[in-house]
């Protein structure tokens, strides 16, 4: 791990502790030997009061390469979410996690969790990454939407 990501982990992990949204989880994962492994965080999203992911607490894993904060961290969702700009693999499609679009250094792990929260009930139609959502959501919303709620029944004990 280089200098420059633990130093920044490390004061992402202070300023989360200190102060973060209320339902959401971010910190790292312990190593077998007990300490804290800044590179991958074990993350939480709650849905957003009012939609259709209202009630759920999303799984994500959030892995930071050594050259962080100058490249996005992988956010990978356990089990991977029915959504258009989630892969089938659980990871997560955001221009703001993209080093080529919207990512700057300056951005912080909270800003990312609000952005995927965000993300959730405002898919991006321009850049689907599953089928089957993106097909439900545009041509089915309200099927789409019925799918959603039982994901986020599915979701209440995850922690």
């Amino acid at each position: 791990m280089s200098g420059i990501a633990a130093s920044r982990l490390g004061k992402e992990l202070k300023a989360w502790r200190k102060d973060h949204p209320y339902g959401f989880v971010a910190r790292p994962v312990k190593n077998l030997d007990g300490s804290l492994n800044l590179m991958a965080w074990e993350c939480a999203i709650p849905g957003k009061k009012g939609t259709a992911w209202e009630g759920g607490l999303y799984k994500l894993m959030m892995t930071f390469k050594d050259d962080y904060p100058f490249s996005p961290p992988n956010c990978v969702f356990e089990p991977p979410l029915f959504h258009p700009n989630v892969y089938p693999s659980g990871s997560v499609c955001l221009s703001l996690l993209n080093v080529e679009s919207d990512w700057h250094p300056a951005i912080t792990i909270e800003q990312i969790l609000l952005s995927i929260q965000e993300l959730l009930n405002n898919p991006n139609i321009k850049d689907p990454v599953q089928e089957a959502p993106y097909a439900l959501y545009c041509n089915y919303p309200v099927e789409y939407e019925k799918r959603v709620r039982e994901q986020a029944e599915m979701m209440l004990d995850i922690q």
